[in-house]
């Protein structure tokens, strides 16, 4: 793949499917942040599907044309939205789409969203409904931008400012939750609940609150993750099973279809969001 630069941030002009991606040179400034610059250079038309991620996922939309989210609830027009870590069924289509794409880590999301995860409710949501007036001049400012660079710093810009002053997540539910990370999802909330000095029943309430997920879900969840990107590698099911932890394949078959809505076969062959 030809890399170009194109106002000194990185740039895929090559990208599959006919899609621009660019990236900040160094990264964000702020920890549990990446980001990135999309463009549907060939008018191909958006047709992607929300999966369940460790991460919450901010899109800031640059086009002429808003987004159509379609879940459980119907079909909605956004121009910009969030996606919770699990955020149900759910597919985004759209045309001409130009966007900036934000993954926030469960800590950068409860500093930066304005609102605990958990008030999400497991849904996509329109950002203007977070952030009013921030957005829509936020949003203004990088559909003024010339440069993918200007875009992706002022992105940046924004964030940091938010960040300023945020709520911090507590010691103790971070620790937890990369402790879930780092063991790819295999640990027992027992486990999990003594390594940080608090009971069960502590532990799940202020876990909680504070991901918007019990830490059983977020188990799951990470699990999941590395599960569906093996799955979509081309790696077949029973090995999958076998080498992320689940007890057999069936286990994963259940897991799959409770978090993303269908088989892993079918999982294996779909498009999913992501910047990264």
């Amino acid at each position: 793949m030809r890399r170009h630069e194109v106002g000194a941030a990185p740039v895929d002009r090559d990208a599959e499917n006919g899609w621009e991606v660019a990236r900040p040179l160094g990264g964000p400034s702020l920890d549990g942040v990446r980001m990135a610059g999309f463009r549907d250079r060939v008018a191909a038309g958006l047709d992607m599907r929300v999966l369940p991620q460790p991460a919450v996922i901010v899109v800031i939309g640059l086009g002429g044309d808003p987004l159509t989210v379609e879940s459980a609830t119907g079909q909605q027009p956004m121009r910009s939205l969030v996606a919770s870590l699990s955020p149900g069924p759910a597919r985004i289509r759209g045309e001409r789409v130009e966007c900036v794409e934000v993954c926030l880590s469960p800590r950068a999301a409860y500093a930066l969203l304005g609102v605990s995860p958990r008030e999400l409710d497991g849904s996509v949501t329109g950002l203007d409904d977070l952030w009013g007036r921030h957005e829509r001049r936020l949003r203004e400012q990088l559909t003024d931008a010339r440069t993918w660079q200007e875009r992706l710093a002022l992105t940046n810009e924004f964030l940091t400012q938010r960040a300023a002053g945020a709520p911090s997540m507590s010691p103790e539910v971070t620790a937890a939750w990369d402790t879930i990370v780092a063991r790819r999802g295999r640990i027992r909330v027992g486990e999990l609940a003594a390594s940080c000095g608090w009971s069960r029943k502590r532990l799940w309430s202020r876990f909680s609150a504070q991901t918007g997920l019990t830490p059983k879900r977020a188990a799951m969840l990470v699990r999941f993750d590395h599960a569906a990107r093996a799955l979509r590698a081309g790696e077949s099911a029973s090995d999958v099973a076998l080498a992320c932890g689940y007890a057999d394949q069936p286990h994963l078959h259940r897991d799959v279809l409770a978090l993303a809505g269908c088989t892993p076969g079918a999982l294996a062959r779909m498009n999913a969001s992501s910047a990264g």
